[in-house]
């Protein structure tokens, strides 16, 4: 009996995984336990094994689609087992979803009962762009996703509009493009040469080439991963959909660096883990958070949700890209504990076994990115909306300072940098928020 295979829904809050990849392809023989596909949430990727024996009757969706959790994805059945019903129904609800292909159907069925002597193939009447009355949502999908331009395409629909068997018909009349290819059109408006260096004059990357008289062709164009895509989309909608402001301020870090060189003695003497400075300033951001809940919160548009534990989001480089993991009741652990959760997620999300739900955006209330390691002395980090703020930490610099009676000195500051939202936060709010970090770094005291 022929079995449904859906998309794993990994986590509460993802609602849609990226095909990357198929195992197997329609035909293929599968045995219990072989790798169907392998997709992929912005963060995390993973594995889709067989739990059934048979053949893969039937696949719905292709590398780089992006799939809504719980959809169906593909058929495996016994050898010539007939699934057209399935197949039938799966498509039913793939037009529920998407009206746009009843649409299609309808201009369609018009436009034959209307010319019935001319068929499919036929030559069309080719109306001017006066006359031209659009083009069917359906079309003009396709037309993205294989990156062709529409404009002089003749449309065969109802008042020449232009239906699905316009875009096929021209598809057919070029030669085909590889994914590189396709992504080069898209990215650089390139159009793709009469006959391409692949197989049968298919397209390839290298034959989208603009002309430089000067660089000449001493460049390589790459696509974008799927996940680099995905932060791109999310990073352009922070800024898009917020009114971001960043404050810079410097906290004086004898204190902290005075803690460091205590640990760093007590580790030798085992007497204790190591804590970093990054440790110490997180503990420092949750004890102002407590202090200024208003910055503890995320904004909704039309109202602000104030949360009372903290659940402090760490932005964590990996080899894979950006992820920023939460840690949830932050609040509640000691500078010890703080640093234990820290180290342990960060391994998670490096290793790719982080939990999806930890890297939601709802999932912290406050984020901290620290590039100080790096040598950034300033920065202006994104927030992670609908989070209402995040704060970046740089790297520590010697300033004069005021030591008092008239005596100036350099002593190291620790850079701080606070992008926040100002619909969720006022300046004078946000610079008072930030100036209690600082206090906070300055004045933090642990047991060791």
């Amino acid at each position: 009996m022929a079995k449904l295979i859906i998309m794993p829904k990994q986590g509460q809050s993802v609602e849609s995984c990226i095909i990357t990849e198929w195992h197997k392809k329609k035909g293929d023989k599968v045995s219990v336990g072989d790798v169907l596909f392998a997709y992929e949430t912005d963060k995390a990727s993973f594995e889709e094994e067989s739990t059934e024996e048979g053949v893969l009757l039937e696949v719905f969706y292709e590398e780089g689609d992006e799939v809504v959790v719980l959809e169906i994805v593909c058929i495996i059945g016994e050898e010539g087992e007939d699934v057209s019903s399935l197949v039938a129904s799966q498509q039913s609800i793939v037009s529920s979803e998407h009206p746009a292909v009843e649409s299609e159907k309808s201009d369609l069925q018009n436009t034959e009962s209307s010319n019935p002597q001319e068929s499919v193939s036929s030559n069309p009447q080719i109306l001017k762009s006066s006359e031209i009355s659009g083009v069917s949502p359906r079309a003009r999908s396709m037309a993205e996703k294989e990156v062709l331009s529409l404009e002089g395409v003749p449309g065969t629909g109802p008042k020449g509009r232009v239906i699905a068997r316009d875009v096929e018909a021209v598809l057919e009349s070029r030669p085909k493009l590889t994914g590189l290819a396709k992504e080069i059109a898209k990215e650089e408006g390139l159009t793709a040469p009469a006959v391409g260096s692949g197989p049968a004059g298919m397209v390839r990357g290298g034959d989208m080439k603009t002309v430089n008289s000067l660089y000449g062709d001493d460049f390589e164009v790459k696509p974008l991963s799927n996940m680099r895509k995905l932060i791109a989309k999310a990073m352009y909608a922070s800024l898009q959909n917020s009114a971001q402001l960043t404050h810079h301020l410097g906290a004086d870090a004898r204190n902290i660096l005075a803690i460091r060189q205590k640990v760093k003695k007590a580790m030798d003497e085992g007497s204790t883990n190591n804590i970093t400075l990054n440790d110490m300033v997180c503990m420092a951001v949750v004890k102002a958070l407590k202090k200024f809940p208003q910055a503890n919160s995320h904004f909704l548009g039309d109202s602000m949700k104030q949360f009372s534990k903290v659940h402090l989001g760490l932005a964590v480089d990996t080899e894979r890209g950006l992820m920023v993991p939460a840690i949830k009741n932050a609040d509640d652990l000691s500078i010890q504990g703080l640093s234990n959760q820290m180290k342990e997620i960060a391994g998670q999300c490096r290793s790719g076994s982080i939990d999806p739900d930890f890297l939601a955006a709802e999932a912290a209330t406050f984020t901290v990115s620290n590039l100080g390691n790096y040598g950034v002395e300033m920065f202006t980090p994104v927030i992670n909306l609908p989070q209402s703020a995040i704060l970046g930490v740089n790297t520590i610099v010697p300033r004069p300072k005021d030591l008092g009676n008239g005596a100036y000195g350099f002593v190291p500051y620790m850079g701080l940098s606070l992008t926040y939202d100002h619909r969720a936060l006022d300046g004078g709010e946000a610079t008072r928020f930030l100036k209690q970090i600082a206090i906070e770094i300055e004045t933090l005291e642990i047991t060791i």
